[in-house]
């Protein structure tokens, strides 16, 4: 289990619809082998409905009680994560400063950055066949991370909150990968059980939480879209 039990509660939030996501989305089902992405991974920003998602996050935030408030907010680097972080905390009808922490990032993909599967497949036959045969949790594409190497930089991060955020209510604004993997972490699953939760997509903006119980942080909610009704499609 990850060491992160002396918080008094845990919630994750997956970036807003960004411009990335749309892009992805336009080229499913199609020969297409890139993404048709420009910007760095770092760079891209949310969409108008992410704008939206975000909103509506920080207005789900404002409504909870005051104990159940975060008091600690952290966010990847990534643009599309600390809008989504900054937007929802305008809603809020209290003050938290946004700490951005690296280890938060998405997963680096490497040589395969900005292709789609198929693009993956046609120009880099012998990754695709080492992905099938080391399972996408060990497979790091090369520059790239496996979900082993994301799993080894988020137990350094919640160590560090361990020690240092005991007691507080954390709020994190980040990515898909790093919702799983915390789960992952958080519950001590298992290679397996892991990989059977990833096959459902977490949706744009989704909460996912956690709170004390008897020492241990158990499960509240997982991919919960609810507060996000009205305010634009939750993309995958």
């Amino acid at each position: 289990m990850a060491r992160v039990n002396a918080l008094q509660s845990l919630t994750l939030v997956r970036h807003g619809e960004s411009t990335g996501n749309v892009a992805y989305q336009s080229v499913q089902g199609t020969a297409a082998e890139e993404s048709g992405i420009t910007e760095r991974d770092a760079d891209i920003a949310l969409t108008a409905t992410g704008r939206a998602q975000a909103a509506a996050l920080g207005r789900w935030l404002a409504a909870l009680p005051a104990d159940e408030r975060p008091t600690l907010v952290l966010a990847s680097p990534y643009v599309r994560a600390v809008d989504t972080a900054r937007i929802a905390l305008e809603q809020a009808p209290f003050e938290a400063e946004i700490r951005v922490d690296e280890r938060l990032r998405d997963r680096e993909q490497g040589i395969l950055e900005g292709l789609t599967p198929t693009g993956v497949r046609r120009r880099h036959p012998e990754e695709a066949d080492r992905a099938r045969r080391l399972g996408k949790f060990y497979y790091r594409p090369p520059g790239g991370e496996s979900w082993c190497d994301l799993a080894l930089r988020l137990r350094t991060l919640y160590r560090d909150l361990q020690q240092d955020a005991a007691g507080e209510r954390v709020l994190i604004a980040a990515h898909d990968a790093i919702v799983v993997v915390t789960r992952y972490l958080v519950e001590d699953l298992s290679e397996r059980e892991v990989l059977e939760i990833e096959k459902t997509p977490i949706a744009n903006c989704s909460v996912s939480r956690w709170r004390q119980d008897g020492g241990r942080l158990a499960a509240v909610t997982y991919n919960d879209c609810a507060h996000l009704t009205g305010a634009g499609a939750a993309s995958a």
